[in-house]
């Protein structure tokens, strides 16, 4: 694409401008025929949307691994667009599924599953919003739009974060959008525009395209009234910062309210057990696939694998992840810069074991057994395909202590693991069982935006009902990954964090397992199911789904 003029991002924001305070007023009754008609139309453009999204990333589109962009792009958009007019529908405060008060006495909600459809797609499966302690469980009535026009720079590793970025900015916190494509995926904007046309044809959105320039141009212009970014808090840091002087009481260059979602080491964190060799066979292909999943390039990917030292089957359980590692494919580094990080880890660590085979233009798959003193893997996102062991002293007079290591692995992500985005636990539903207490206190205290239990957070982003974004409290002196949320289909004002819970053993294969022998299929059938769930697009779903 070329990159658009200076005057042509002058003249898309005098648009928005124009129309800002006429986006307040349109009831939501018209709102809820404008997201139908995004679903409609993303529903049109999706062959067309998925295509791009796979080249990009080196796939052919009618190849098994392009599924990811129908599961990843596509499917998520829809469905963000038809919850969210399921939601207007209730004038925004639509009730949970459940609701329950924590011993703290803040309120949790059940997201997920809602519907019957949903219940039977996802068996043993349940999202949770955690809200804020001391805050009200209200929903729809926090807005912080007051009409401003909003600049948003769209991500470039996944192709449903800006669109999904744009609705959460229109229809949570009433704001028309300036979008800035990513580079890296910009090729998307005229299928994007397609896609949300009655936006575009409303004077509510308008797409623009460019580098550094185009971006900091628009982010500084005196008519944007608020930002949002995806991506690296490098780029947050330039934007409010620029060549200011950064700390408490420092002057900003830019204070505008700003949001933003920045990435994370993410942990593991791997509950000792009775496992048994097929537990240990599936959980290595979960992990694995935590790393593998878009080439690694999610802020949410699998980073640090923390184990008790003690652990029985500690060993067994990190010699499968290599091998799963190892006989994975590798995938061609699409996102800029990922030599470059990749070597700086290899400085880092000389002993980390490169996996599997080796192909011109990927980043292969690395392992660094052993963090030891060097805690660099833990304050750098590699946002390639490296994940690092770690292991933790969790010591019993019989062997690993359950609590001791859920105290200890709580620890250790909160105060050492950079960024408070994405966590995963994996328990055997007998050591959950006996260590029930201290499991609960580990989900409460752990201080992250979207916490997997037996599941890969990145589903939490997937499913669209929960939250998405960091834990709250950082600020733009100490921003690691962000401030504020997106996605929130139910439009909880004060959300903490969203839990989701899944069965230890899965069945059938999950979706982003990177095994998974019918993806292509499968995220055809469940991007036609979110368009409009039926009993027949089910049944699709189902059939897709068995033969993965």
């Amino acid at each position: 694409m070329e990159p658009s003029s200076i005057e042509d991002v002058d003249a898309a924001i005098d648009v928005l401008e124009k129309n800002r305070d006429a986006w307040r007023k349109v009831p939501n009754e018209e709102r809820i025929k404008l997201l139908e008609g995004c679903v409609a139309g993303t529903l049109a453009v999706a062959p067309k949307w998925a295509e791009i999204g796979a080249r990009i990333k080196g796939l052919s589109p009618i190849e098994n691994l392009a599924g990811e962009e129908w599961l990843a792009g596509v499917m998520p958009t829809i469905r963000n667009a038809r919850l969210f007019a399921e939601a207007l529908k209730h004038d925004g405060n639509r009730a949970p599924a459940a609701k329950r008060t924590a011993p703290d006495g803040r309120t949790v909600a059940r997201v997920f599953p809602s519907t019957l459809f949903e219940r039977l797609m996802f068996m043993g499966f349940s999202a949770d919003v955690w809200l804020e302690h001391g805050k009200p469980a209200t929903q729809g009535t926090k807005r912080s739009g007051n009409g401003r026009v909003s600049l948003v720079l769209g991500g470039g590793n996944v192709t449903s974060i800006p669109a999904m970025d744009v609705l959460y900015k229109l229809f949570a916190d009433d704001e028309v959008v300036l979008l800035k494509m990513n580079p890296v995926n910009e090729e998307l904007g005229p299928v994007l525009a397609e896609a949300f046309k009655p936006l575009v044809d409303g004077g509510w959105l308008r797409i623009v395209y460019g580098g550094a320039e185009v971006g900091a141009h628009a982010a500084a212009h005196e008519k944007i009234g608020s930002l949002h970014v995806t991506g690296s808090d490098r780029t947050y840091d330039a934007i409010v910062w620029g060549k200011n002087e950064k700390g408490a009481g420092k002057k900003r260059a830019n204070d505008k309210p700003f949001t933003a979602e920045l990435g994370c080491v993410t942990p593991i964190l791997v509950v000792p057990g009775p496992w048994s060799a097929s537990d240990i066979r599936f959980q290595a292909r979960h992990v694995a696939s935590m790393v593998t999943q878009n080439a690694s390039f999610n802020c949410n990917a699998a980073k640090v694998i923390v184990v008790a030292r003690e652990w029985l089957q500690k060993d067994a359980f990190l010699s499968a992840i290599e091998e799963e590692l190892a006989k994975t494919p590798p995938r061609k580094a699409y996102y800029p810069g990922a030599a470059d990080r990749f070597a700086k880890f290899q400085a880092e660590y000389p002993k980390a074991k490169v996996l599997g085979a080796k192909a011109e233009g990927a980043v292969p798959w690395t392992v660094i057994p052993r963090l030891d003193d060097n805690d660099y893997a833990l304050s750098n996102e590699a946002f390639c395909g490296v994940v690092a062991f770690a292991e933790i002293e969790a010591a019993d007079v019989v062997g690993a202590s359950v609590p001791r290591f859920l105290e200890a692995a709580t620890t250790f992500a909160n105060e050492r693991c950079w960024g408070t985005l994405s966590c995963a636990l994996l328990v055997h539903p007998d050591a959950e069982e006996a260590n029930n207490e201290a499991f609960a206190r580990a989900v409460r205290d752990l201080r992250y935006g979207a916490i997997g239990i037996n599941a890969w957070p990145g589903a939490i982003y997937g499913l669209v009902s929960p939250t998405w974004g960091a834990f709250p409290g950082h600020t733009p002196e100490d921003i690691q990954s962000g401030t504020g949320v997106v996605h929130n289909a139910w439009l909880f004002d004060h959300p903490e964090k969203s839990v989701l819970r899944a069965p230890f053993r899965s069945r059938p294969t999950p979706a982003w397992f990177s095994d998974h022998k019918n993806l292509l299929e499968l995220g055809k059938r469940l991007v036609e199911h979110e368009a409009a769930p039926s009993w027949k697009t089910l049944l699709r779903v189902a059939r897709a789904a068995m033969k993965g």
